[in-house]
């Protein structure tokens, strides 16, 4: 399969159960573009297609830059359906999680960006249901944007679960990643609305932390029966570093029982953003103490909360002692012209 329609394919970026997803390139437009085909061992159920076409309708009425949008729609020879949408070519989380855990500013400041780009989903009356971080695509960032990286932006893709908030209430099927599902969805009792997707983006922020879920359930049934009082591991004890509120923010975020959730992806995308710009004005004062117990007091502390002129006044110093011997050079001869002749 080198064409689809008027895209030509250039390599496989993902693969599941019901679709795969392609790197194409448009030449009429002269863009990259994603190109997402049902799997043929599904074509031929028609509630399966459905929900695959479903999805590109939901992506495509959704207005905000924080989704990808679907701009175009068609099947193959074959009948499947497939749907084509802009290219994000920055990786996504799950990329960066391969490579372990994020210092933990860096980290807060991915979760806070999350949260904004998941308060958007909300803003437009739908629930994702499946906030992982292979979901999470990395779009560069535009002139004057910022973003949880810096250089790039999270843009929510894979909306293949999601829905309507006012049809969430009403589903009964259990579906979902298990290490990042809410408990109340893994039920499938119906009971769920935007706080399932407020217990994902405090389980990815716990993993970009730690380097793994709060909870690594293997299965649905695992979320169901986890003890309603068991927190996630302390991050206090795991990073042996003082993290301030950060176990009640996510602890609260990762809550078992929704009531004891936050209620709004922006409320928890204000304190990730707060608690992110806190630890950044400690680090410097956290650096001295550490070489304080190391045993190193040549300094005084209020010169630890700026560290350029630490490395200043060091400089300075050097200077100062590299220059003793042209000084006393230099006042030799000027001693033997005065008194030695």
């Amino acid at each position: 399969m080198d064409v689809i329609g008027r895209y030509r394919l250039q390599d496989k970026i993902g693969a599941g159960a019901f679709a795969t997803v392609w790197r194409g390139y448009d030449d009429d437009l002269d863009v990259d573009v994603a190109v997402k085909v049902l799997a043929d061992n599904w074509a031929s159920r028609a509630d399966v297609r459905e929900r695959f076409l479903s999805e590109a309708r939901l992506m495509r009425r959704i207005a905000s830059d924080r989704v990808v949008r679907v701009f175009d729609l068609g099947r193959l020879p074959d009948g499947r359906p497939y749907f084509v949408m802009d290219y994000v070519g920055g990786g996504s989380l799950g990329d960066v999680l391969r490579h372990g855990p994020l210092e933990v500013v860096d980290a807060l400041w991915w979760g806070a960006d999350l949260a904004r780009a998941v308060a958007a989903l909300h803003n437009e009356g739908v629930v994702h249901r499946d906030v992982t971080p292979a979901n999470l695509l990395l779009r560069p960032n535009q002139s004057g944007e910022s973003g949880g990286g810096g250089t790039h932006r999270i843009v929510l893709a894979d909306l293949g679960l999601a829905k309507r908030a006012a049809e969430a209430s009403g589903l009964t099927q259990a579906v979902g990643t298990p290490s990042y599902m809410a408990p109340e969805q893994g039920r499938g009792d119906g009971g769920f609305d935007e706080r399932a997707d407020i217990y994902a983006v405090g389980a990815v922020t716990y993993a970009l932390i730690t380097g793994h879920p709060p909870f690594s359930s293997s299965s649905i049934g695992e979320v169901v029966n986890r003890d309603p009082d068991l927190p996630p591991p302390s991050l206090q004890s795991l990073l042996h570093d003082a993290v301030g509120q950060l176990d009640d923010v996510l602890g609260r975020a990762l809550a078992y029982r929704v009531t004891d959730r936050w209620e709004r992806a922006d409320a928890l995308a204000e304190r990730l953003e707060a608690e992110a710009y806190r630890l950044e004005q400690e680090a410097p004062i956290r650096a001295m103490e550490r070489t304080r117990i190391a045993g190193d007091d040549t300094l005084p502390t209020t010169v630890a909360t700026d560290p350029p002129v630490r490395r200043r006044r060091r400089r300075n110093r050097a200077w100062f002692l590299l220059s003793l011997p042209v000084v006393f050079v230099l006042a030799g001869v000027g001693g033997w012209f005065l008194f030695g002749q």
